[in-house]
């Protein structure tokens, strides 16, 4: 049985759940997506990833900077939707919207809930060093990710994996367990459950002022820290009143005197506070992301710069 969706969603993230939803021959009625934003050298507006794919499969598209009014309630309850799935949309759904489908609104939501809560889980998840985590499929209430849990699958997050491969590998991932998700819901055997109130953690926004690399932390903790932010926002340290993003590092067991932050050898291993950070991928301000051997030659680096 195919159900009338209405999909919201506005990033990278979204689109393979929506072209999974598309192909499953679900009929999806409208896509709602962040309105356009000015980007780019000249500022030229732009769509939304998810609006570009909805364009491409000929599907209506709306933007509406709020859901709060009557009027855009209203308009979105015209639909008459079986359900409304929604991926990092961006904006609240107030209690009319969620109501208005007649089996209700889905959520998927990049974390094992109730882990993970809120804007950035999988940034937090590899910063905090987890070893695990995963999709969920939630049915939306008013509270943030406090709905019921419906399907779920892991992951294991590798000692290396940047957010930019988890983020990937779960967009995938998470596409297929939504559209799982949406055939039992068709079939009437969807089982929701509620979240533990055990174990629940915040994933808050990334703040660009966290970025910047303590090199006075242990070793697996910066280390946890670059690749939670690669490629965006991006680690940074400073060199002589530049940013220097680190986009990809290894952890290190090493002892040495050098004070935290001391460039100790030419091959780019950064002295912290208990072991040590092995720079593998850079990029400077306004340049491609390059080999750490590669920036050193374009930087002059010596064994004994410090790192700011």
């Amino acid at each position: 049985m195919t159900l009338r969706i209405v999909f919201m969603g506005t990033p990278d993230f979204a689109v393979p759940t929506l072209t999974e939803i598309v192909g499953a021959g679900h009929e999806v009625v409208a896509v709602y997506s962040q309105p356009p934003r000015r980007a780019g050298r000249g500022m030229a507006e732009r769509k939304s990833p998810v609006h570009e794919a909805a364009d491409r499969f000929g599907l209506p598209v709306l933007t509406p900077k709020t859901l709060r009014d009557e009027t855009a309630q209203g308009a979105f309850a015209a639909h008459g939707a079986d359900a409304a799935v929604v991926v990092a949309y961006g904006l609240i759904l107030p209690k009319a919207v969620l109501k208005a489908p007649a089996q209700g609104c889905f959520n998927l939501h990049a974390s094992l809930l109730p882990r993970w809560r809120g804007a950035a889980p999988i940034q937090r998840a590899i910063m905090a060093g987890d070893s695990e985590t995963g999709v969920a499929v939630m049915r939306m209430a008013e509270g943030l990710d406090t709905g019921p849990v419906c399907m779920e699958e892991r992951l294991a997050i590798g000692p290396d994996m940047t957010a930019g491969e988890l983020h990937d590998r779960l967009a995938l991932i998470g596409a297929g367990l939504m559209a799982r998700a949406l055939a039992a819901l068709s079939r009437d055997s969807l089982d929701c459950r509620d979240q533990p109130e055990d174990g629940v953690t915040y994933a808050s926004k990334i703040d660009k002022a966290e970025s910047r690399i303590d090199w006075a932390r242990p070793s697996q903790t910066v280390h946890d820290h670059i690749r939670g932010l690669s490629p965006f926002p991006g680690a940074w340290f400073d060199l002589a009143g530049e940013r220097v993003k680190v986009l990809r590092s290894q952890s290190m067991d090493r002892d040495g005197p050098e004070a935290p932050g001391t460039l100790v050898d030419e091959d780019g291993i950064v002295a912290c506070a208990g072991g040590a950070i092995r720079l593998v991928e850079i990029q400077r301000p306004g340049r491609q992301q390059m080999s750490y051997a590669e920036f050193a030659r374009g930087a002059r680096l010596k064994k004994g710069i410090m790192f700011g």
